[in-house]
Parts: C-alpha cells; structure tokens; sequence
C-alpha cells in the first residue's frame, strides 16, 4: 500500500510514524518491516532513524497476516542443552525464527513457546541471535528477562562463540584467514546485504580450512560479530562463494537446495554459573550428502 507523509510529520522518525498508522500498529512491526528492506521512502530504502521532511510517499506492505498473539505450535525440535535459565536449539534448515511479515506462523518462536521462552521483544521472546532461513544449527534462546539481558551482554563482548561449517566453491590462498569489512543493505537491492552499502556496520569474521577438495573447500568459520547474510557476503566477496547460495554464490551446487551452511558449534561461558557451555551439532543429511559428492569429484 501507499502512505503520503503529511506535512504536519516533519521532523518525525521514519519509525515512529509508520508505527502511528493503524495499518501497523506498533513500533515493533515497523522496525521488523524496515530491517527487511520492505519500506520505501520515495522508491528508496531508508534507515529507521531517518527524518521525514513531510509530502514523501510511503510504499509497503501491510502485514496484515503476522499474529497479534503468539500461539504454541507442535514443532519437532531438538534441544541440545537447556537448563532453568536458558536453552541451546538447533535449528533445521528451512524454518523462520519468528513471526513476520509473510511468516505469521509455523516460526521456531512458536515451537518454542511450550519450552518457557522469554525475555526481549514480546513478538520473538527469548531471541538472542537468530540465523537465516535456510541455514541449519544451534541457537541460544532465553528463558527469562534477566538471562535475556546478560546473554545479549556475552554478545556485546563477543564472548559468544559461534562456529559453522561452510562448503565453498574454490580455495582459499591460505590456510586460515580474517575478512574485516563493513556490510550493510545494498544500495540498489534492499533485499541484499553487500559491502555497497550506504550503512556500513562492522563486520569480521575468520575462517580456517578443515578439508581440500578437488573443486571445493570445507571451511570452519568463526563468528566475531553477526550481522544479517555476514558469512555469505564475506566469502562471495572474496571469490569463495558459498555452495548452493541461491543469492550470493551458485543455486543448486551438488544438488544443494540451500546454503551449505550449518551453525556447528555454541560454546560460552554460562550467563548465570560461569560455567563453560559447548554444544556442537552433526552435519544434516542433505549437507552430508552433497559433501560426499564434493569428495567424488577428486
């Protein structure tokens, strides 16, 4: 749908008046819709904090279908660690992490809400960090306000330690290496993340090489910041696409539906004991699958 600004709103935060409009609702909802690119501000995507100089047209997508209340879903899930203040997931390719615009349901937030999730943003309680669709693997998730807030803190001070492995088209130049460069929404695709960007945020992450392949490489990746698309952008910036990326590498690789990226391991220090968590998950079936494959091709 499309919205003019009146003249009357500004000097507004683009956030807050799209949360003013009755078609919204609320200011969560139009932050989800901004971070996803799906407002445009005279044909352009804008940051959240912009200023609205008023007489501007407004294009989006009123997400009508997102549930105003949570409900519980039987989803089958795998819990790799939990205690009574929080709980390790590892979550299957596929699944969305919570509600939002064209996901109303069917979220691993709603699978979750059984298991006493909470803390942070009512539509996705317990979230700490997320990962994409289509990429397999643990996630922390929050049983209370209080673990919420200390583990968004081991975050802030990179003491999250989150480790995938990636399959890629080619060879590194070393064994081991660190990309450092800012990523942000693409100046030309708001549905992209590149290092074209207008709104850079840092980014860093290593990699270090588990196995030479004849076209491939196997790759361990080391997280030390987590920004959307962070490990796909960096390696296809590099020349090492992912395989099977349908947007930054090469679709259908060795059969792949999706991205060759799997969240292995989670480890840190535990937020409310000190005591050290270090969970890892097994490669899935189809990731396992087009491995072999790579290993054929020698």
């Amino acid at each position: 749908m499309k919205q003019r600004v009146p003249d009357e709103a500004a000097g507004e935060r683009l956030d807050r008046f799209l949360a003013s409009l009755p078609e919204l609702g609320s200011r969560g909802v139009a932050e989800r819709l901004l971070d996803a690119g799906a407002v445009l501000v005279d044909g352009r995507p804008l940051g959240k904090s912009h200023r609205l100089a008023g007489g501007e047209e407004l294009e989006f997508e009123a997400p009508q279908e997102i549930a105003t209340e949570l409900t519980p879903e039987p989803i089958d899930l795998r819990i790799a660690f939990e205690d009574e203040y929080l709980m390790v997931v590892d979550k299957p390719a596929g699944l969305v992490v919570h509600p939002a615009s064209g996901h109303a349901t069917g979220t691993l937030v709603q699978g979750l809400l059984e298991h006493d999730i909470a803390g942070g943003d009512a539509a996705r309680p317990g979230i700490v960090h997320r990962l994409d669709r289509d990429t397999s693997g643990l996630m922390v998730v929050a049983r209370s306000e209080e673990a919420h807030a200390r583990l968004q803190d081991l975050v802030r001070k990179r003491a999250l330690e989150r480790h995938y492995g990636a399959l890629i088209m080619g060879r590194p130049r070393s064994r081991s290496g660190r990309v450092e460069a800012p990523i942000g929404r693409d100046r030309r695709d708001p549905l992209r993340q590149s290092l074209d960007t207008d709104k850079p945020r840092e980014a860093i992450t290593h990699f270090e090489v588990r196995e030479l392949l004849e076209r491939h490489t196997l790759l361990d990746i080391r997280l030390e910041t987590g920004r959307t698309h962070q490990i796909r952008v960096h390696l296809a910036a590099i020349g090492l696409p992912v395989a099977g990326d349908k947007v930054y590498g090469r679709p259908r690789e060795l059969g792949l539906e999706r991205q060759f990226l799997h969240a292995g391991r989670l480890a840190f220090p535990h937020p409310f004991t000190e005591e050290r968590v270090d969970v890892e998950s097994p490669l899935p079936p189809d990731l396992s699958v087009a491995l072999q494959l790579a290993r054929r091709e020698e």
